[in-house]
């Protein structure tokens, strides 16, 4: 059967929470073989893992039980990271080491292996020991103090931000080092955290302060440097409209049919528009105050003024071009029947990600995981009976 692009890789999964889960997802959904390793003594079916949350982070993997601190359950641990290509963790630092599971360990066992690590803070530093959560990691990377209005004070994002980019950039440091071993035979340990993640994607804000010595203020809806960009009224609502550059300054200018604008010499270059932004804002406001939103979009569309509506998420996945892109993707679950879930915003011509099975029961491969390494009927009840399962 053909398993997609990354077919040929078993990853195993030891992740929780959120930011672990994303990364290891990225690469089910592309085909790999993914072993989620869980503790066993949990329901098979409970509340917390028929969520949509639990649903959409933990798609196109297989399940097995195994009790780490239990010597016969690290040893199958062990056997299984002899056939793996990637192991994906994100304890802090210090568990792993405790665990017997850390990449030391786990290289001495398969040197090919590619050992990924997600923290709070980094596998370094003061701060190592710390317990890492999204909305701390955002106010520290500097997030809280940009969003937000003016004066309001600092403003968390409205999704798991360093969570969720400290997953995407641990897949792309996995999928870095496949191909290194390609050429070089060897693994290597990737790591990220939170907290590099969230200074990662401050991109543009934080070189303002690093090359610049500029600190970055909230700016609420309107674009930091960019002027006008941000959101404006229209008759029936809000729109975005985004006119950078002085070519599309004097295209929205033409369509507003506002000679202040055009003429005013407040406005006559970015630097100027930066400087009166509040009065040249209010002109806009006032102009585009006379129409309804979707004319204003289809208008300024039209002469390459990129325009667009303010959704609400329900919003979101009931416009046309959002429907075309198929983003929402249904697979059956044995529990709850057929369920939507997000798919993987990347589109590959010839081996597409796709959400093959949904989240698997808990434990539900487990003697199916240790047939394929070599146990029998025999020695995987021994297991059970022993408590490693």
């Amino acid at each position: 059967m053909n398993r997609g692009a990354l077919g040929r890789f078993r990853v195993i999964d030891l992740t929780r929470v959120r930011s672990g889960p994303t990364a290891v997802r990225q690469l089910a959904d592309f085909g790999a073989d993914v072993v989620k390793v869980e503790p066993p003594g949990q329901s098979a079916v409970d509340e917390a893992r028929l969520s949509s949350d639990f649903q959409n982070l933990h798609r196109n993997k297989r399940s097995i039980t195994l009790d780490l601190k239990h010597p016969q359950g690290l040893a199958v641990f062990r056997r299984l990271a002899e056939t793996a290509d990637v192991v994906v963790e994100n304890y802090r630092p210090d568990v792993k080491k405790r665990l017997g599971v850390d990449y030391e360990s786990v290289r001495a066992i398969n040197p090919r292996i590619v050992y990924a690590s997600i923290s709070g803070y980094g596998q370094e530093g003061p701060y190592r020991m710390r317990p890492g959560f999204d909305q701390i990691a955002q106010g520290m990377g500097g997030l809280m103090s940009i969003t937000g209005l003016p004066g309001q004070g600092p403003v968390r994002a409205g999704v798991a931000v360093a969570d969720i980019a400290a997953g995407l950039y641990c897949a792309f440091g996995i999928l870095t080092a496949l191909l290194e071993r390609e050429a070089s035979g060897e693994g290597q340990w990737v790591s990220t955290s939170l907290l590099q993640a969230q200074i990662g994607l401050l991109d543009f804000q934080a070189t303002r302060w690093l090359m610049d010595g500029v600190v970055p203020k909230q700016a609420g809806n309107d674009h930091p440097t960019v002027y006008p960009m941000g959101v404006f009224p229209a008759s029936d609502g809000l729109i975005n409209i985004a006119a950078s550059g002085d070519d599309m300054w004097r295209k929205l200018c033409a369509e507003l049919e506002s000679p202040r604008l055009a003429d005013d010499a407040r406005f006559s270059d970015s630097a100027r528009r930066s400087k009166n932004r509040a009065a040249l804002y209010e002109i806009i406001a006032e102009a585009t105050s006379a129409r309804p939103a979707q004319e204003w979009i289809e208008r300024l569309n039209a002469i390459g003024v990129p325009c667009g509506p303010i959704y609400s998420i329900d919003q979101v996945f009931a416009d046309p071009q959002v429907r075309a892109l198929g983003i929402a993707q249904s697979v059956t679950h044995p529990d709850l029947g057929e369920t939507t879930l997000v798919g993987q915003p990347v589109e590959l011509s010839r081996t597409p990600a796709r959400i093959a099975t949904p989240t698997p029961p808990h434990g539900a491969h487990t003697s199916d995981i240790l047939r394929e390494l070599g146990y029998d009927a025999q020695e995987i009840a021994g297991l059970r009976a022993s408590g490693a399962l």
